[in-house]
Parts: structure tokens; C-alpha cells; sequence
């Protein structure tokens, strides 16, 4: 293909506009998978040396898909490397090293075991195969226990990211890894998170998916902070909890629209709650991360 750079690493392919030096690599032995697809302008490998894996995400290569220059991407991932260390602890992904390679900025992780709960690069796969479930569909079925210590993982994490001072940008479900053997929950990615409140300065371009979008990320000029956030949490949590829901309507019109209480598969007085949370109107919702939090485990209890 014009245009298009091929490269194999220990048999397994990439690609990039252009030809890269990636030979600082081999430090972390052999890749065993490469994710290449991504619109942060990243490209990541999994690496193997002996009983150790790494997770190694770079950016200031020019990727096929990046939605930003490969120089903005390498400024984005030097800035979320700090943010990794401010947020450091279970459940987000371990950063062990960041560094400068050339034009490319380097963040090694330590591996996490599990899928994402929205891998859009098989999307097409799962339109081939009905039969195979998605890591997200397999999720909702899961028993309500399960579902629920899940819940608590993510609400304790927005908790902290709260009181670090830090708006979630860009979180969702593509946010998450499950491993579905061992019951665990990792957050793999907040390349997008800001310290303090932020103002929409984008309308509808603002970070994030449109199904899982709360109204001011769609405005230009409004304010972006943890009520939004409150939000956001909200419609993750309704969306992973219930059997069916309404995301044509959601894509179409931009942002979250609730589930039908009917597919909810938790209490009713959690519904009621994550209801209040995903309220269009900002002061309706619970007002803190820490108050939602409260508010759901009662509820759920």
C-alpha cells in the first residue's frame, strides 16, 4: 500500500506512514503484540524478557490512525507520564520508566493481564462471527457480584483522581482492561486527563466518545470538572450494568441517553442513582465523585 510503512518485529506486524527506529526495544526482549490502531497518535508493543512483560507505549511515530501530529502526540504522553505518577495505584496500570528515544517519547508499563471492555479493532471481526461475544458483552452477563466489585474498583479510582485535583478527560470503557480469570479490573489508559476544572474549548469535538458524552462536552464554553464527572461515571456504570442499551440513539444524538430500567441488571435504588448521576441538568446531579460513591453503595448493599 502507497504511503504505508510494513514492519515485522519478532514475526509480528506494524504499521506506520513512514519507517521508525524502534531498536531501543530489544532492552525488553521479544514483542509478542503490537497495537497500532489507535487516534492518540501512539503506538504500543507487548514485550517479553524472561518472567517479566511490559506493556511499552510510544509516541512521535507517524501512525496510521493518530488524530494529532506526531508531535503533539509525544508532548500528550510526556504530560499523561506525570499524571501516571501523581494517580499511581491500584487499579491503574503500573508505569515503571519514561524516557526521550530521537523524535519519541517512551513509557513502559508493566504488563496488565485482560481484555478491553471496548476493543473497537474487532468490531468487524464480531460482525463476521455473531457467535463470538465481545469482552464488553461478556462483561454484562456476568453475575452481579462480580459486576458490582468492578463498580467499586472504578468508583474508588475517580474518588482519587478527584481529590488529586484531576477531571477524568477521555474516560471510558476503551479506558478499561478485565481480566476475566482472576476478577480484576486495570485502567490502561488516562493519556487525556487535565489537573483542575477545564472549559469545553472544542463544542462537539471535546475528548471523548458521543455515547457516553455528558451534555457540556458537547458545548463550547462550558465548564468541564468532577460534576461532569459524576456524569461520566454514571453512564459507564449504566452501561456496563444493563443488557441492552440504547447506543444508536446515543451516537445519533451525541452524547448518553439512560437504559430502560428493564435491561438494568442491579438494584432499583441503584438505577435511581446512577439516574440522578447522568441528569442533563448539572445541578440535579450529585455533586461530588465522593457523594455518588456513597450514594451507590448504600444502594447496592
Amino acid at each position: 500500500m502507497n504511503g504505508i510503512y510494513q514492519g515485522i518485529i519478532d514475526g509480528i506486524p506494524y504499521r506506520l506512514k513512514k519507517e521508525t527506529d524502534l531498536s531501543f526495544l530489544k532492552q525488553y526482549g521479544r514483542c509478542f503484540r503490537v497495537f497500532d490502531e489507535t487516534g492518540s497518535g501512539c503506538i504500543s508493543f507487548g514485550m517479553e524478557k524472561g518472567n517479566e512483560k511490559y506493556f511499552v507505549k510510544t509516541a512521535g511515530a507517524d501512525t496510521l490512525y493518530g488524530e494529532v501530529t506526531p508531535q503533539e502526540s509525544a508532548v500528550l504522553l510526556k504530560n499523561a507520564a506525570v499524571i501516571y505518577e501523581d494517580l499511581k495505584g491500584e487499579p491503574l496500570i503500573l508505569l515503571k520508566e519514561k524516557y526521550s528515544f530521537g523524535d519519541l517519547y517512551v513509557t513502559v508499563f508493566a504488563w496488565a493481564e485482560g481484555e478491553c471492555l471496548f476493543d473497537h479493532w474487532n468490531f468487524e471481526y464480531y460482525k463476521a462471527h455473531p457467535d463470538v461475544l465481545s469482552p464488553r458483552k461478556r462483561f454484562r452477563l456476568l453475575p452481579l457480584p462480580e459486576k458490582l466489585k468492578t463498580a467499586e474498583r472504578i468508583l474508588c479510582f475517580l474518588e482519587r483522581t478527584a481529590e488529586k485535583g484531576y477531571t477524568a478527560v477521555d474516560f471510558y470503557d476503551g479506558s478499561l482492561l478485565y481480566d476475566f480469570e482472576t476478577e480484576k479490573l486495570t485502567v490502561c489508559d488516562i493519556d487525556l486527563f487535565r489537573h483542575g476544572p477545564q472549559i469545553n474549548d472544542q463544542g462537539e469535538g471535546w475528548f471523548g466518545t458521543k455515547r457516553l458524552k455528558a451534555p457540556e462536552e458537547n458545548e463550547t464554553g462550558a465548564l468541564i470538572d468532577e460534576v461532569t464527572n459524576v456524569f461520566t461515571a454514571g453512564a459507564l456504570l449504566m452501561d456496563l450494568f444493563s443488557t441492552e442499551t440504547t447506543e444508536k440513539k446515543r451516537y445519533d444524538k451525541g452524547m448518553f441517553i439512560p437504559d430502560e430500567k428493564q435491561y438494568y441488571t442491579g438494584s432499583d435504588a441503584s438505577y435511581e442513582v446512577l439516574m440522578k448521576a447522568v441528569s442533563y441538568e448539572r445541578s440535579e446531579r450529585w455533586q461530588t465523585i465522593r457523594e455518588f460513591h456513597e450514594a451507590w453503595r448504600a444502594s447496592s448493599e
